[in-house]
C-alpha cells in the first residue's frame, strides 16, 4: 500500500521524513483535544516525534492526509498490518487495524469517514484482507460514529491496565470489526 490514494476530497500519501512533516505531526500531537482519548492530551516533544512517532508513520499502512483542493495537511490515516508470523516476514495484511488522527480544524467535515471508507475498500479490494479491525475508548463517541459509518460493527468492550488512567478510561475500550463477507454483503460504501 505504498501508492497515493485519492478520494473525492482527500489525498492520502506516504509520509516523508523531512522537517516539515515533523513540524506538522508535532503540532497535531500537541493539541490536547486531538490526543484526549490517547494519553489525556500530554505534550509531545519534537525529539519524541523524530525518534518514535515518525518512524512508525513511515511504516507500512500509514498515510498523511491532505485536502485535494488546497493541499492543506489534515492529519493521518492508517491501515496498519500485523507483523509477519516469523522473523524477516513482511507485513500481514489479513486483518489490518484502521486508525486516524486529524487536526481539530478538520473535525465535523466528514473527512474521517471519507478516509476510513477508502481504506476499508482498499483493504478488501487491493490488499486481500479478510477482516478490518479498529478500537477506541468507549467514551470516544466521535470515533465510534466514524467506524460505524465506515461499515465496522461493534464487537465488544474490554478493559486494559494503563500506566496512567485518563478521563473515561474507567469505561474501557471498544473493539470494532468488519469481515470481507460482511463488506461484500453490504456493498462498498461511497467515498463521502
Amino acid at each position: 500500500m505504498e501508492h497515493v490514494l485519492e478520494t473525492g476530497r482527500l489525498r492520502l500519501r506516504p509520509f516523508t521524513d523531512d522537517e516539515a512533516e515533523v513540524a506538522r505531526v508535532v503540532a497535531l500531537d500537541n493539541d490536547p483535544g486531538v490526543r484526549r482519548f490517547i494519553d489525556g492530551g500530554r505534550p509531545v516533544s519534537p525529539d519524541t516525534v523524530r525518534r518514535t512517532t515518525l518512524p512508525r508513520l513511515l511504516g507500512p499502512g500509514f498515510r498523511a492526509a491532505e485536502e485535494r483542493a488546497t493541499g492543506e495537511w489534515l492529519g493521518w490515516f492508517c491501515l496498519e498490518p500485523r507483523p509477519g508470523p516469523g522473523p524477516g516476514d513482511g507485513p500481514d495484511w489479513r486483518a489490518p487495524e484502521l486508525g486516524y488522527r486529524l487536526r481539530r480544524a478538520a473535525w465535523g467535515r466528514g473527512y474521517a469517514t471519507e478516509g476510513a471508507r477508502a481504506l476499508v475498500r482498499t483493504a478488501f479490494t487491493v490488499l486481500g484482507a479478510e477482516r478490518v479491525t479498529a478500537q477506541t475508548m468507549t467514551v470516544n463517541t466521535g470515533s465510534r460514529r466514524v467506524l460505524e459509518k465506515a461499515g465496522l460493527r461493534y464487537l465488544r468492550t474490554f478493559f486494559e491496565e494503563w500506566p496512567e488512567a485518563i478521563e473515561g478510561s474507567e469505561r474501557g475500550d471498544v473493539a470494532y470489526g468488519l469481515t470481507r463477507e460482511e463488506w461484500e454483503r453490504i456493498g462498498p460504501t461511497p467515498p463521502t
